[in-house]
């Protein structure tokens, strides 16, 4: 699953014209499911109303092509969130995605599970997942505790797992209690290790840009042949290396969507700092020497 930039035009206004060819691309490069207004796609940087007109595009864009919709609906104030999640359920997405608060935010699973109540009953009939990125979040609480516990929330499904712990990742794709889960991992850089420890789907912000590269990782490791899924996955972590060397995550992945592809999804918005011409420049050189 890509989780998708948002289109702004030079102004840093949303630029909704650019979904569905955006939608398209992805559709003809094998990508079936879309995250809307996560990490990515800078969501905690848009309006209410912006966040839901997104969506509403993606929803009927996706329609198009047989797409699925995950929303991320989390990051702002609990009025906010009840509106996203009620909203999204009336477009009819695929599944909600959630932020715990990031203030105020949960220092238990308990406390977790509670806020995660609210937001589910806004959207009693849509499949939710707890989004897990402690990284950037602050939010670390237990997540196996966490999918052990899942029932106590009528709608949640799993989570997504944005995080470099494999062993906690492992412990819940396979313990007996937790394994009926959904567990996205959402680290790019380990993808093959996930799913060497039992994973088996990702959303990651590189599926945008290379999705043959994410393609061949999981061929490859379907079919025993590890040496070319490790091949694989090294490119694509040199990859990495080399486009986020400049900047933050969001900044310079966005940045080489510009350039990688026909899909130009404009600047990020403040408070991200876009990456300047002549360092994308020096990024593309240097992928383009490396032979990818």
């Amino acid at each position: 699953m890509a989780p998708v930039f948002t289109p702004f035009d030079e102004n840093g206004e949303l630029h909704l014209g650019l979904i569905p060819e955006y939608a398209k691309y992805l559709h003809d490069n094998g990508i079936n499911g879309v995250l809307v207004n996560g990490t990515t796609g800078e969501g905690v940087s848009m309006t209410t109303k912006e966040r839901l007109d997104v969506v509403n595009e993606w929803v009927k864009a996706s329609a198009l092509f047989g797409q699925t919709v995950m929303v991320q609906v989390g990051g702002t104030n609990m009025a906010d969130v009840k509106t996203l999640a009620r909203e999204a359920e009336k477009a009819k997405v695929s599944s909600i995605l959630c932020l715990a608060d990031l203030f105020f935010r949960p220092s238990t699973v308990d406390d977790l599970l509670k806020y995660l109540n609210i937001v589910s009953k806004e959207a009693p009939s849509t499949p939710l997942l707890y989004y897990h990125i402690p990284s950037f979040t602050g939010i670390n609480v237990d997540v196996r505790e966490l999918l052990r516990k899942r029932n106590q929330v009528p709608t949640m499904v799993g989570v997504k797992f944005t995080d470099n712990d494999l062993v906690v990742g492992r412990s819940c794709v396979s313990s007996d209690d937790t394994r009926d889960a959904a567990v996205f991992l959402g680290s790019d850089s380990l993808l093959l290790a996930a799913l060497t420890q039992g994973f088996d789907s990702a959303i990651g912000t590189t599926i945008n840009m290379f999705p043959y590269l994410n393609k061949q990782i999981l061929k490859y490791y379907q079919e025993d042949d590890i040496k070319k899924a490790t091949q694989s996955q090294m490119k694509l972590n040199k990859l990495i290396e080399q486009i986020t060397r400049h900047g933050s995550w969001v900044s310079t992945m966005k940045a080489a969507m510009r350039r990688l592809t026909p899909i130009d999804v404009g600047p990020v918005r403040n408070p991200l700092i876009n990456v300047s011409v002549s360092q994308i420049n020096l990024n593309l050189a240097e992928i383009e020497y490396h032979g990818f």
